[in-house]
């Protein structure tokens, strides 16, 4: 049993499954990419408890009792809503409407595993003492996440833009 973006989970699942594959195939979230498949690019990041992981690099056997947060868990959007007119469909999270404010993406591949790692970083950043987020920081920290289209720029300052915002 694990929860995903909330809702716990009894899965079937074979025991060299990846977590980003169970995500994909047998939850139909399809918003975590799979990019690379070796854990290099970062478009498969979700929040694994909390902390950010690759999603292709976890099994998802070993997901037991954890909670699984991915980007379309950000908000609290789901599947069933987006049929729903606008006005009647669940707020963004914050850095989601920071990502779209700033025009932080370009073809959108990369963008789902961007905004769990930033939303992820700036939790890290928060429990530790004396971290100043400045660009330099920023980039750093989001070095795992490849944009092939280098938006660089532009996903920087939405993650600025909501810093002490995105920790709803």
């Amino acid at each position: 049993m694990l929860s995903v973006n909330g809702h716990p989970q009894q899965l079937r699942t074979d025991n060299r499954a990846t977590l980003l594959d169970v995500l994909r195939e047998q939850l139909q979230l399809p918003g975590t990419k799979k990019g690379c498949d070796h854990g290099q690019c970062g478009a498969c990041t979700v929040l694994l408890d909390g902390r950010r992981v690759n999603s292709c690099l976890i099994l998802a056997v070993t997901c037991q009792d954890a909670e699984v947060t991915t980007v379309e868990g950000l908000s609290s959007r789901t599947a069933t809503h987006t049929a729903a007119p606008p006005d009647e469909r669940p707020a963004l999270h914050p850095m989601q409407e920071a990502f779209v404010a700033h025009d932080a993406m370009q073809c959108g591949f990369c963008t789902p595993g961007q905004i769990c790692s930033a939303v992820g970083m700036l939790e890290e950043a928060a429990a530790q003492e004396g971290v100043t987020l400045d660009e330099h920081e920023i980039r750093e920290r989001m070095s795992g996440n490849l944009c092939r289209c280098g938006a660089y720029t532009n996903i920087v300052a939405a993650i600025q833009s909501s810093i002490g915002v995105a920790a709803r």
